[in-house]
């Protein structure tokens, strides 16, 4: 008679990876996911064009801009996840309000860019929400991998 074997928990491979390659990861995926809204955005005739000023002529933004964007909220969110997961008590719930926030934040600014068309308004509010989605789960999921601090 053989004896029982041990009961295997599966790990996501999410759970097992440095945090800084869940964010990385994350991050070019949602600036990807950007990009090809704002394609695709732009093939259904979108104007994606916005002015700095009242008073100046509307600029388009460039697909690639819009990745880069991505990036850079990316690698700022990153960081706030590290921070989170050092000195928080429970990092995956501090960075899921803290991101929630900033997302609520961060739709203001299509509504009152300055001669956008509504199409547009409407797009740049689904990118933002779109690469929420993207960004903050797999890295609210690695944080909660970790044990909370008393």
């Amino acid at each position: 008679m053989t004896a029982p074997q041990p009961v295997r928990t599966h790990r996501s491979a999410l759970a097992t990876r440095p945090l800084w390659l869940v964010g990385l990861a994350a991050t070019v995926a949602g600036a990807a996911v950007a990009a090809l809204v704002a394609a695709v955005a732009r093939a259904a005739d979108v104007p994606l064009e916005v002015a700095s000023s009242s008073d100046a002529a509307p600029e388009a933004i460039p697909v690639s801009g819009v990745a880069v964007l991505v990036v850079i909220c990316g690698i700022v969110g990153l960081v706030m996840a590290l921070g989170t997961n050092r000195w928080a008590t429970r990092p995956a719930r501090a960075f899921v309000v803290a991101t929630t926030v900033l997302t609520a934040v961060s739709l203001v600014t299509p509504l009152i860019a300055e001669n956008a068309t509504t199409a547009t308004r409407v797009v740049l509010e689904l990118t933002h929400l779109v690469v929420a989605a993207i960004i903050i789960p797999p890295i609210a999921y690695r944080l909660a991998q970790r044990s909370p601090r008393p």
